[in-house]
């Protein structure tokens, strides 16, 4: 039960449904840039049958996933960057706790005032550090929150225009042209050496 796990089967449980978010955001970024792909092709279809209304609703589209990958991108950048600060307080942590079980031993050794003393003071220091503790769980939790803020900033601040847009789906365009054109010299390159290869044999 939930209740009696101890604080370490807890901190593994936490490490896990922090990877398995860090899986789906980065599964949510590859979808968005097969949409991305999709959404391209079907704008170049409506564009050669001179569907400018569906051309106007897949650009729409498009500027919409980009600006939603460009958003999971940075929740990505904060969840990991938060995993890496968590980590940082668990190293302090285990370093508190070490010293806290030194200083019992030592105190117990040079006397029991001694003892005293020193068990009052990494009392307070490992309290703090459950503090700590607590206060990255907090900020663990804030991220999601501060993620959805980062939507409408990207929104207001990185906007992605329509000629950002119309850039990306010509160049798109004139990449499976180029492509095209050079499927077609490779087969007059064959057609030539084949030619020549006839004639020689003619002659």
């Amino acid at each position: 039960m939930g209740l009696f796990k101890s604080s370490e089967e807890r901190r593994i449980e936490r490490d896990i449904k922090i990877r398995q978010g860090i899986r789906r955001i980065e599964k949510s970024i590859k979808e968005q840039g097969k949409f991305t792909d999709e959404f391209i092709k079907n704008a170049q279809h409506a564009k050669r049958i001179g569907d400018n209304q569906q051309y106007q609703f897949i650009r729409n589209s498009l500027k919409k996933t980009a600006t939603i990958r460009k958003m999971l991108e940075r929740q990505l950048l904060t969840v990991k960057n938060a995993l890496l600060i968590k980590r940082q307080a668990e190293a302090s942590a285990d370093f508190a706790s070490s010293m806290g079980l030194m200083a019992t031993e030592i105190g117990r050794l040079f006397g029991e005032t001694d003892l005293v003393k020193t068990q009052g003071e990494w009392e307070k220091a490992m309290a703090q550090s459950q503090t700590m503790e607590e206060r990255m769980e907090l900020f663990l939790e804030s991220v999601e929150d501060i993620a959805e803020q980062d939507i409408e900033m990207s929104s207001a601040n990185e906007a992605i225009t329509d000629a950002d847009i119309d850039r990306m789906i010509e160049a798109e365009d004139a990449a499976v042209h180029q492509q095209e054109m050079g499927r077609l010299s490779g087969l007059r390159a064959e057609l030539a050496s084949l030619k020549g290869e006839a004639e020689k044999k003619q002659e």
